[in-house]
């Protein structure tokens, strides 16, 4: 029989895609007052693969990512997809409309793949907790990332995977600092 361990910390991470630069300040500065100082910062990368977000959220969308210190524990996950809903509408009415400027997707990062928080139940995520799936974006292997069916089209960019793979090499080096 297996012995039971805890989970080994993972890196929060969080994506937000927005049009203006202004609305990625304002997630950020409310995003690292949530889950602590900003470890690391993507580029901000045109959001051009599909036009979902177009209706609600308008045309000229950027997408970015922040990563997190300290590292948590994965099952903070669920909480965190909640409040960044939250924060959603709240950024929002912080700029005076009732649309949504900023869409936020909180996930961690192991050694091993970078999990995702989705509120969209579908066949191939796992049900956290309320209401909240983990979706499994992508692995890491020995030579770089291995995509899998459902990797969302844009997480399959050049850009945004030297960001991922350059973050789990601090990440690793971090950990191995831990012990």
């Amino acid at each position: 029989m297996a012995e039971i361990k805890d989970f080994q910390p993972v890196q929060l991470v969080c994506g937000i895609i927005a049009a203006r630069d202004e609305h990625f300040d304002r997630a950020e500065a409310r995003l690292s007052g949530l889950f602590g100082n900003v470890d690391s910062r993507s580029p901000r990368f045109p959001f051009e693969i599909t036009d979902y977000y177009h209706a609600e959220m308008g045309a000229g969308l950027r997408r970015g990512f922040l990563s997190f210190r300290p590292f948590v524990d994965p099952s903070v996950l669920p909480s965190a997809k909640i409040r960044t809903n939250a924060l959603e509408r709240e950024i929002a009415a912080e700029f005076g409309g009732p649309a949504r400027i900023v869409n936020l997707d909180p996930g961690y990062l192991t050694a091993a793949a970078l999990i995702m928080a989705t509120a969209k139940d579908f066949s191939h995520r796992i049900p956290l907790r309320d209401g909240i799936y983990g979706h499994l974006e992508f692995l890491f292997t020995k030579t770089g990332i291995r995509r899998l069916d459902w990797t969302y089209p844009d997480f399959a960019q050049e850009g945004y995977q030297a960001y991922f793979l350059a973050l789990r090499r601090k990440f690793l080096s971090a950990m191995k600092k831990r012990g």
